[in-house]
Parts: C-alpha cells; structure tokens; sequence
C-alpha cells in the first residue's frame, strides 16, 4: 500500500518530468528546424537587432525563467540566455502535436524591469 506522501512524491516527480520533457522536446523542435517564427517577433527582433540564431542559441542554451503552462492556444515560457555576454530574452511556445517551437518575441532586458540577475521582475 502506498501511503500519501510516497504518492504525492511521485504526483510531483510526474509533473517536473513532464516539465523536462516539454523543455527537451522545445530544444529538439530547435535544433531541428521546426520552429516557426510568427511576424510579430521577426517585426521586434528586426527592430531590436537580433538575429535568429542569436534566439535559437538562447532558447537551446538558457533557461526558463517564467512559465505559462496555461497560455492559449500553447503551453509558453519565458527565456534568458547569454548571447555574446549579452542577456537575451525569448518568450516561444511548444505544440506538442506538431512537435513545433512557435518563437513570439525577443528582447534584450533592461535594468528597469529586470533585477541584476536579469532573471527576477521586479516589484512595482
């Protein structure tokens, strides 16, 4: 018999595995080619500078800082990746169906609505 803290151990063991996976699939679209970049973020990356390998590189490189498992009509996060030493943020999300990465926007962050860390919002 299973006693509740073993199952609520294996409830939470689930939940970052799918995370993980989710993360690694993301990756996988990348590297992959499945990526599709919607006009708005080829509209601000223009505007801003960044290239599509500069996002790529952070997307395969960096780390979720935010998370919105409950963004329409995908799963979607928040990105920060060191670009030429630079912090490089990317908001893109995962349709698991298609196995694609939708890339949404890019930007470089700034101290004004962004700790040092580059990582934490800051309070307002």
């Amino acid at each position: 018999m299973i006693d509740y803290f073993t199952a609520a151990f294996f409830y939470f063991l689930s939940d970052i595995m799918s995370d993980i996976m989710d993360l690694a699939a993301l990756r996988d679209a990348v590297v992959n080619g499945r990526a599709e970049w919607l006009k708005h973020s080829l509209e601000r990356m223009l505007e801003r500078g960044i290239s599509r390998a500069d996002v790529k590189e952070a997307l395969i490189k960096g780390e979720i800082i935010e998370d919105y498992p409950d963004d329409k009509p995908y799963p979607s996060a928040l990105f920060m990746g060191l670009v030429e030493n630079k912090p490089l943020h990317v908001v893109a999300a995962h349709d698991a169906s298609s196995r694609f990465c939708m890339v949404i926007t890019a930007y470089h962050p700034d101290l004004e609505h962004f700790e040092k860390d580059f990582k934490t919002r800051r309070k307002r």
